[in-house]
């Protein structure tokens, strides 16, 4: 999923005489968000994890609820206070239920990829008037990895996110049919597949290196002043590389083990992200419990985390089929909604798919917008063609909550005719303008950068 804070559109109209600049991040600044001068949210990243769901693979299709709960993890209604304005979901920290290695907010995080889940920001009521930010970790492979949270309090994924919602970010008290989606949602995703582990969490020798094999071996290797622990005690390769329990490794109190599966996609590392590299981490284990590791050991122990860490298509170019299967991967929930007279369901669905339309439409430059040679009619149409899709929604949840539950299905039935078929073909013939392209979106991001000024950059 992309990320959840929405450019302001008085911000995006700034920039349209502008001339080409050159590519940088994006801090947001200024008057366009009600967070901090210097947030950046990863708006510009060209590619997003790629998220595998456990029912694609088993059965073909995700159900009702895990669609469900994946508009409701993109929607910033089900928040509340400043994250609600700022348009701050789920999805902002962990997009496509992965990280945010970017995320970047002034007075909550004190590096990128890190977040102070008891700032005052976004929640009054869990401020502890510490800041003690927290990895964003990912949520690939959740089910497997209980009790949650870095230092392991909530038994329960269930308890976890409502906590997330109530407290952390100030939402309403989440209706128990959401609350049920949200769960089955993060449960249904996957680990990305690693061809490089075999059976019991083993390297498969057939593609493995040498030194990768003789960091396995160095993983296994008994402490030598700790003979009953290896690496292997706490990341046990049998079960998804975890113990399930809590240990104080010299970073400032208990914390659950966290898996190493996929993990060369998770950085920063360690509970509050203080490491960047895997070099980094056994350098601090070899202190602490006095390893003795040479230089050559520590190399292979390294070639051994991103053997293991490894996933296949981490990532996933963005781009138009991309963003329309989410936006009919979202619609989809109506089809049970709608005969189900479900209101509260019917206008989520339709505010989140708003949103994500109207997204989309950003992403295809205004038809006046001089700083993109070419491509006006196909971007105006694009464009427009977005813009009755958010309209013909909109009937929807108007029929709905007058009672005319035939007439949504109806609308229902002319938005898929479109949405699949019609709509695709006008954004594909229109993305070589769009910020798809990357000339395109260097130049947009390049003077947004520049309009904003260095006073808005973030530290490295």
């Amino acid at each position: 999923m992309n990320v959840r804070l929405k450019l302001a559109v008085a911000a995006l109209a700034l920039v349209l005489a502008m001339p080409l600049q050159y590519s940088s991040s994006f801090p947001l600044g200024g008057n366009e968000t009600v967070l901090p001068p210097g947030t950046e949210l990863n708006e510009d990243a060209l590619a997003r994890p790629r998220e595998v769901f456990r029912s694609e693979f088993v059965g073909g299709r995700k159900s009702y609820l895990v669609n469900l709960g994946d508009v409701a993890f993109n929607s910033p209604t089900i928040l509340g206070g400043a994250a609600r304005k700022a348009g701050v979901s789920c999805g902002t920290c962990h997009v496509n239920g992965a990280s945010n290695p970017k995320l970047f907010i002034p007075g909550m995080s004190t590096r990128p990829g890190n977040f102070d889940t008891t700032g005052l920001t976004f929640s009054p009521k869990a401020f502890n008037s510490l800041l003690d930010s927290v990895r964003i970790p990912s949520l690939r492979g959740a089910r497997h990895l209980a009790p949650y949270g870095h230092d392991g309090r909530f038994a329960s994924l269930r308890d976890f996110i409502r906590n997330a919602i109530v407290n952390e970010f100030a939402g309403p008290e989440p209706a128990p049919a959401i609350l049920d989606a949200l769960v089955t949602y993060v449960q249904d995703i996957d680990f990305l597949r690693n061809p490089r582990l075999g059976p019991g969490g083993r390297l498969a020798p057939s593609y493995a290196s040498e030194a990768e094999l003789r960091g396995e071996a160095l993983f296994f290797k008994p402490f030598r002043h700790q003979p009953t622990l290896s690496c292997a005690t706490c990341h046990v390769p049998t079960g998804v590389f975890v113990d399930y329990l809590q240990h104080d490794v010299g970073s400032g109190g208990f914390f659950k083990t966290p898996t190493l599966l996929n993990a060369n996609f998770n950085r920063p590392y360690f509970h509050d992200g203080r490491y960047d590299s895997y070099d980094q981490v056994v350098e601090h284990f070899d202190g602490l419990f006095d390893l003795g590791l040479a230089a050559t050991d520590k190399q292979e122990l390294v070639a051994y985390l991103t053997a293991v860490g490894d996933g296949e298509r981490p990532y996933e170019r963005d781009g138009v089929m991309l963003r329309m299967k989410e936006i009919n991967d979202f619609a989809s929930v109506l089809e049970l909604a709608i005969p189900a007279g479900d209101a509260a369901i019917v206008s989520l669905v339709v505010r989140t798919v708003g949103t994500e339309l109207r997204e989309l439409a950003e992403r295809f430059p205004d038809h006046r917008n001089n700083a993109v040679a070419g491509g006006q009619l196909e971007r105006r149409a694009a464009r427009m063609a977005l813009k009755d899709l958010v309209m013909m929604f909109r009937n929807i949840e108007l029929a709905v909550s007058a009672g005319r539950f035939d007439d949504a299905a109806a609308q229902l039935q002319k938005i898929n005719e479109r949405a699949f078929v019609e709509v695709p073909a006008l954004l594909k013939k229109a993305e070589p303008w769009s910020l798809f392209n990357s000339e395109v979106h260097d130049a947009h991001y390049g003077a947004l950068q520049q309009m904003f000024g260095s006073a808005n950059r973030r530290p490295q």
